[in-house]
Parts: structure tokens; sequence; C-alpha cells
């Protein structure tokens, strides 16, 4: 199971060289063997220099509603050594810094972009201490719920449906979800749809094709949600947001 993809392909990003103090990406070690990866994902130009960094970048990410960024914590290590492959991959990331070749910022941001997929995976793999995204896609049966909330959130999802997603009895699924996730699935999908909508009116989508897309049940309901959420109504931030 993907758990990963819709969240890439919904919240893009670009990774570029950056100065040590806008920087939130670092890579340390030698040009030989790179040892190790820092991301910083809530706040930029915090890390300590060693002598040993290699390459300073920035991840700018879209907007401030990526639910990975905020599920991340503050620091995350990437031990290399312990990864041959991505190891790899860093290497041809230092090759395309120290030799500048036609493309070599669309390249860069490329290979940056695959860095950070391979940082989430060892995120999820490993879990998380903390409750959030990270934990509840940790799980083999939350992450069935999560992933089909993400990949289908138009479906009118109720408690009993993901519980079965998920294999689970629902006193058993909600109180999991809660402690993993730290919300419950209902406030979890109404959240993710909320954040949709949101992307969508930035585009320009209308109102009522919006309300549909996401399962409410009127127009109007749309609008009670995120005023609820946002302090504003969806025409409103159309008006602001929408890219003309």
């Amino acid at each position: 199971m993907d758990r990963i993809t819709t969240l890439m392909n919904r919240f893009h990003r670009n990774v570029r060289a950056a100065s040590p103090a806008n920087a939130d990406l670092v890579i340390l070690g030698t040009q030989a063997a790179p040892e190790e990866v820092f991301f910083y994902s809530k706040q930029r130009g915090t890390h300590k220099p060693t002598g040993r960094e290699l390459w300073y970048a920035q991840v700018d990410w879209t907007g401030n509603r990526n639910p990975f960024q905020q599920a991340l914590p503050e620091e995350v290590r990437f031990d290399l050594t312990a990864n041959s492959e991505t190891q790899a991959l860093v290497q041809v990331i230092m090759q395309e810094h120290s030799q500048p070749r036609c493309a070599g910022d669309w390249v860069l941001n490329r290979l940056g972009d695959v860095l950070l997929v391979r940082i989430l995976r060892d995120q999820i793999d490993n879990g998380s201490t903390k409750p959030g995204l990270i934990a509840g896609l940790a799980d083999d049966r939350l992450s069935r719920a999560i992933v089909a909330m993400h990949d289908h959130p138009g479906q009118g999802w109720s408690n009993q449906d993901l519980a079965e997603e998920a294999g689970l009895s629902l006193s058993r699924f909600n109180e999991l979800f809660a402690a993993q996730v730290g919300e419950t699935p209902m406030g979890y999908l109404r959240r993710w749809r909320l954040t949709l909508a949101r992307q969508d009116l930035e585009k320009g989508d209308r109102v009522d094709a919006v309300s549909r897309r996401y399962a409410y049940g009127s127009p109007e309901a749309f609008t009670r949600a995120y005023r609820k959420a946002y302090g504003e109504t969806p025409i409103s931030a159309r008006k602001s947001l929408a890219v003309v």
C-alpha cells in the first residue's frame, strides 16, 4: 500500500541551494562519503555548524498547510551510513552541486525531492513518539483508513466504514486513531477535505463544485464548515486567493 504518493502529488515542494541562514536541509560528511542529513521542518537557519557541512538547501512547501511538514519532528536526522542507496543518491546531489551543468538547479530540485521522500519513508518505517500523521501512517491498520481518506476524500465515509478499512472494531478503531493521530477520524477527515478545498479555491474552482467534490450536502454546509475553519467564506477566499 502506498502511503505517500497522494500527499506528494497534492502538495508540491521545491528544493534549492541556500545560505546557512536560510537552510532547513543540511548534508554533512565528506564528498566521498556523505554521512548524515539533517532536516529542520519548522524553522530555517537553526543548524549549528560542525565544519562537516557539504550542502545547505531550502525546502519551499506549498504554503504552510503541507501535512508532512506539520507532522514531522522539528529536527530529523537521517543516517546515510546505514542506508547505502540514499548515500549514493546524496553523492549524486553533491556531484551536481560541485560541478554545475545545464539544468543543474532543475536536477537538484528533483533529486532533493527524492531525498525528502526517503526521509519520509524512514520516518514512517520507524514510527513516531508523538501523535500525528506520521504515527498514524506507521500503524499498518490505521494507515489503511488514512490512505483511504487521502485517496477518496469525496466518499461519504463513516467511522464504521473506516474501521472496516482498518480491520478493527469500531470502538477499537476510534480509540487507536485518537491515541496515534491525536484527533478523531471524522475530525481528521474534515480537516483533510477543507485543506484540499482551500487548494482548489486557490486554483479558482467554483464553490459549488468544490462542495460537491468533498461530499458536502450543499454549498451552504460547505460555507459554514469553511468559515469555522478559516474565518472567512469560500467565496471571499476564492476572490483573494485564486490565481488570475
